[in-house]
């Protein structure tokens, strides 16, 4: 069963910039930490429960902020629409981790 897609707007936005999802749920599938410097560089999101991913975000600059969203809402692995920064939905903080 799939969900009509949800409108989230980018709060921090000066342009008011939306970023549809399948769902308004947040399961992240995968956190990355591309260049190594303990953050977090790049987010997999499922919004709708599916299992599959609709969302990704990176940090392209290593600040730990979001810089581009693209979601994926027909899940056909083509993006169906690419924003600057967050599009709304800045992911969750986790505590730090300990790397051994």
């Amino acid at each position: 069963m799939s969900q009509a897609p949800e409108s989230v707007t980018d709060p921090g936005s000066t342009d008011g910039e939306t970023v549809e999802t399948r769902g308004d749920e947040r399961v992240e599938l995968l956190r990355a930490d591309t260049n190594n410097d303990g953050q977090t560089d790049v987010w997999v999101v499922d919004t709708d429960g599916d299992g599959k991913a609709d969302l990704f975000q990176f940090d392209t600059n290593g600040d730990g902020k979001v810089d581009i969203t693209m979601v994926d809402i027909d899940e056909d692995g083509t993006p169906d629409e690419v924003v600057d920064g967050d599009g709304g939905l800045p992911p969750e903080q986790l505590p730090p981790t300990v790397q051994v």
